[in-house]
């Protein structure tokens, strides 16, 4: 299994930015993706999360301004981040889960100027 996020970078407050993360190794169009993030000093967190049947799921900080989406014919996973505030900065992995154990994409760094 194997995720690779792209996508982060320099944003001010107010902007946007659209996360990827392409995913091999397993059948994507059954899986869970997820998206988590962490900011220094703190502990991961989910941000969002779509099904296999593109149910989505979102933390309360993010709801309303972060889209998740996925399209099983490219086996690529998306964030799209609006309305950004500094507090959304952190490094953002994408994640799945296969058999009882957890894969995590590398990161991407989103950082959001005031």
């Amino acid at each position: 299994v194997q995720l690779q996020a792209s996508g982060g970078g320099l944003v001010q407050a107010g902007g946007s930015l659209r996360l990827s993360c392409a995913a091999s190794g397993f059948i994507f169009r059954s899986n869970v993706m997820d998206w988590y993030r962490q900011a220094p000093g703190k502990q991961r967190e989910l941000v969002a999360a779509v099904t296999s049947l593109g149910s989505t799921n979102y933390a309360d900080a993010v709801n309303g301004r972060f889209t998740i989406s996925r399209d099983n014919t490219k086996n690529t996973v998306y964030l799209q981040m609006n309305s950004l505030k500094p507090e959304d900065a952190a490094v953002y992995h994408c994640h799945t889960r296969q058999i009882f154990t957890d894969y995590w994409g590398k990161g991407t760094q989103v950082t959001v100027s005031s």
